[in-house]
């Protein structure tokens, strides 16, 4: 069963049981899905949407949310907080699990020490590394700020 299908699933369920907060966050997905089909039948490179580039939407929804979420949180607004932190999690669950920060911080070890990165001009060329073999399950951002604490020590 694809990602898509999962969705729709879901989002067929949550109108049945009438869980407004499943029905609006499905609907935000299901609307950035329809958004990214238009923007993959009309470009240059004509192609149908796969599991890939729905988790590439879902991520980037998540990552919107998450800077929200910081927002509220300076703001004391808990019940747009709550919102978004729901939103969050239910996107999650279609993305595979991201590695702990520690198992993050031992792939970033690894990674430098295999290119022999020497200074933050190699900083590229790590996260390139890890984007290429482990792009699914490492939060990118928390890999920069390790990688770069990692460098400047050198």
């Amino acid at each position: 069963m694809s990602l898509r299908e999962k969705i729709d699933d879901e989002y067929k369920n949550a109108l049945k049981s009438k869980d407004k907060n499943k029905i609006s966050t499905y609907r935000l997905i299901l609307s950035g899905l329809k958004d990214l089909d238009i923007q993959n039948r009309s470009g240059p490179n004509k192609k149908d949407t796969d599991d890939d580039d729905i988790k590439k939407l879902l991520r980037k929804m998540i990552k919107q949310r998450t800077e929200s979420i910081e927002i509220y949180k300076k703001n004391n607004r808990q019940d747009l907080l709550q919102i978004e932190e729901n939103e969050v999690k239910i996107m999650s669950e279609y993305l595979p699990k991201q590695l702990s920060e520690d198992d993050t911080k031992k792939l970033c070890e690894e990674v430098i020490n295999k290119i022999n990165a020497s200074s933050l001009k190699d900083m590229g060329k790590a996260m390139g590394e890890l984007k290429k073999n482990h792009s699914d399950s490492v939060d990118f951002s928390l890999a920069g700020k390790i990688i770069k604490e990692i460098l400047n020590k050198k």
